[in-house]
């Protein structure tokens, strides 16, 4: 997509659930290896490791040139528009409109994953009008599968998707959540 048929604004801000999901910033840059340099992380996510202000640097620009394509929107969670705590994705995918989560190991523990996910799937509901979002993500992943429950999404009958990244095979079960629920 041009970014001329982006579904996704130049600038987002969604509220909800005691949260403010913003735009990543240059100021982020520095937070942002603190959030991401974990091994859990590192474990399983798709996020690069070790992660460092140039893997910041490249993850921002990567980020602005996938909303402009059109792809995903990333954005900071935060629970007041400032320091983020960790990001929540919204993306296009093969599957339908995917939402993926990371919380820095310092501010687990407060639901702010479940309430980013469900303050996303709002935004792709009421503003793109999509009827599902979906999640895709490890059994073995168990706060992931927590995250999954508590969001109110319900495990599909898809086949696994299979694959490798990082030198590790995995299966990822679709979680999904319509609209209408």
């Amino acid at each position: 997509m041009s970014s001329t048929t982006s579904p996704f604004p130049d600038r987002i801000e969604l509220t909800g659930e005691g949260l403010v999901l913003r735009d990543w910033t240059e100021a982020d840059l520095v937070a942002m290896p603190d959030l991401f340099d974990h091994a859990d992380i590192a474990y399983w996510t798709p996020i690069v490791s070790p992660f460092d202000e140039a893997a910041a640097r490249v993850r921002l620009d990567r980020d602005r040139q996938l909303r402009a394509e059109g792809t995903a929107v990333l954005l900071a969670i935060t629970t007041d528009g400032r320091a983020p705590l960790g990001e929540v994705m919204l993306r296009r995918a093969p599957e339908g409109m995917e939402i993926g989560y990371a919380v820095g190991p310092a501010h687990r523990g407060q639901a702010l994953a479940s309430r980013a996910v469900r303050v996303m799937a709002a935004y792709a509901f009421e503003q793109l009008g999509v009827d599902q979002v979906i999640l895709e993500l490890e059994a073995e992943n168990a706060a992931s599968v927590g995250v999954a429950v508590k969001a109110g999404f319900s495990l599909l009958d898809v086949p696994l998707i299979k694959g490798e990244e990082k030198g590790r095979s995995y299966a990822l079960q679709t979680w999904g959540l319509s609209s209408t629920t």
